[in-house]
């Protein structure tokens, strides 16, 4: 997996893809970990929906943890 995640521009998706690989490494199971990043999601952005903040949360763990994949996402402008 590496530790360098540097190549996340935005810092909202830089912290919610490291808090969820985080609270996985710590033990913490699948749905938590997606839960506490959508809510860190939206403290950042509280005019967020909860369902947009679910959307780019999972698709943001999705490009970034289970594929692996390095090129831009969809998003905020943060």
């Amino acid at each position: 997996m590496g530790r360098d995640y540097s190549y996340i521009a935005r810092r909202c998706e830089r912290a919610v893809v490291t808090a969820y690989r985080e609270l996985r490494e710590a033990g913490t199971q699948d749905i938590s970990a997606f839960q506490a990043c959508t809510t860190l999601y939206r403290v950042h952005h509280p005019e967020s929906s909860v369902t947009e903040a679910r959307r780019l949360v999972a698709e943001w763990i999705d490009h970034h943890v289970i594929r692996g994949s390095t090129g831009p996402t969809d998003g905020c402008e943060c």
